[in-house]
């Protein structure tokens, strides 16, 4: 799996990105056929994935970890997606630096553990040493002459943290509008108090796919026969309306309404959001809601019971259901009243995608005694898997000579909003 050379051509696109292919790109985003899936292309030719690490990747702020996987000073995880390589580190003050993960002296990697401690980062190749704000501190070597140090700092990137949720941009000038989502989803995610939760487990794979494809499927319920695990705790009618509603769901549909009816009642009286924000168009793309689960209602059980006995933060009730969120371009997250799942998407190349889930729960949570791991994670590990076989089916598909275009449903939309977000970042960054 090996990073694609997106080294910027003097006209500012990827190298190897010719005049007569970028016409054939742009002609192909000018002619996206609206409410229908993309071409072959966008899923299948390394041109157009270098395009997207450059006007999607490494433009837009992209989801990175929780506070709780770098709780401590010195704490820190690396962050790869195409040919990027980023540390998040936590500094000696509480806050967060994110510095790209490229020795200034010939390249090497400076840190090569997916997550550690450290305190000042130390390359392994020839021992140049940074501090965590990123400064060279050490570069000696017997007969050479000084050189101004200042000039060879570790690269940085911007950081925002916002409820605990740590995001970053690579961009020289970030998209502004996120401040406004920002404010937009933290009192949904605040309750919860991220920073006095821990992880509980992390699980990290790759599907064989193009990563539209991995937030296409995350878009939509469509599928969701095909969890059966999830169908337990999570109403089967999600994105369905009065209108759409298939006969035999009537029942389930009818039980959604008077649970999310009596959700809602709990949030008002709790003094808890739980409205629709849905503005998947925006630069920074957002759908936000609190909504209830079957069963309980409190949990992704079999049964919707809670998982772990320890609420989290400030809240009042475990029967609170699912406060759900999705970002553009590449995360989405479940916050309960008992744990917090986040998701994070990086593509690896055209057909490949890391997926990175990780457990959230009460820092104070004694595993055994409050939860058992197997069953908190058991629910969305079954789910990962069958996503992963779902996106590896179209990924295969798009690569057929006789794939075509097809339509999306209307309980589809989601999926729609987010291609259309995608078209128009694209077209903008290619104008």
């Amino acid at each position: 799996m090996t990073a694609t050379n997106l080294a910027p051509t003097k006209k500012g696109f990827p190298a190897g990105m010719t005049e007569e292919r970028l016409d054939e790109i742009r002609l192909l985003l000018d002619t996206r056929r609206t409410g229908f899936s993309l071409e072959a292309p966008f899923y299948t030719d390394a041109n157009l994935f270098n395009l997207d690490m450059q006007a999607i990747f490494s433009q837009h702020w992209v989801f990175a970890c929780s506070v709780a996987e770098i709780p401590e000073p010195g704490d820190y995880v690396t962050l790869d997606y195409g040919p990027y390589s980023l540390i998040v580190l936590r500094t000696d003050d509480g806050g967060v630096n994110v510095l790209h993960n490229v020795c200034r002296h010939r390249g090497a990697r400076v840190l090569t553990e997916p997550s550690g401690t450290t305190g000042n980062l130390v390359c392994g190749y020839h021992s140049w040493t940074y501090s965590p704000d990123g400064d060279l501190i050490h570069a000696s070597a017997p007969g050479e002459m000084s050189f101004d140090k200042a000039c060879y700092a570790l690269k940085r990137a911007h950081v925002q943290v916002v409820a605990g949720l740590v995001f970053l941009c690579l961009a020289e000038e970030p998209p502004t509008d996120f401040a406004e989502v920002a404010e937009l989803f933290a009192p949904y995610i605040g309750p919860h108090e991220l920073a006095k939760t821990k992880v509980a487990y992390q699980q990290t794979i790759v599907e064989e796919g193009n990563w539209k494809l991995v937030m296409e499927n995350n878009r939509e319920c469509y599928h969701c026969d095909g969890h059966p695990e999830l169908a337990c705790s999570l109403f089967p009618t999600w994105g369905l309306t009065d209108e759409t509603v298939p006969t035999h769901l009537t029942d389930v549909w009818e039980r959604n309404q008077a649970a999310q009816a009596a959700l809602e009642f709990r949030c008002r009286r709790y003094g808890l959001p739980y409205e629709v924000i849905e503005d998947l168009g925006r630069v920074a793309g957002i759908r936000i809601s609190r909504e209830s689960l079957d069963g309980e209602g409190e949990s992704f059980s079999a049964d919707g019971r809670r998982l772990s006995k320890k609420l989290l933060g400030d809240l009042p009730d475990f029967r609170l259901g699912r406060c759900s969120m999705h970002l553009q371009p590449n995360s989405w997250f479940h916050l309960l009243g008992d744990h917090v799942i986040t998701f994070g998407a990086y593509p690896i190349n055209a057909h490949q995608t890391l997926v990175r889930t990780t457990w959230l729960v009460a820092d104070d949570a004694v595993e055994g005694v409050d939860y058992d791991l197997e069953t908190l994670t058991h629910t969305w590990k079954q789910t990962n898997l069958q996503d992963k076989a779902f996106v590896e089916l179209c990924q295969t598909g798009a690569g057929s000579p006789f794939y075509e275009q097809g339509p999306y449903m209307k309980s589809e939309y989601q999926v729609e909003a987010f291609i259309g977000w995608y078209i128009d970042r694209m077209r903008e960054h290619v104008e």
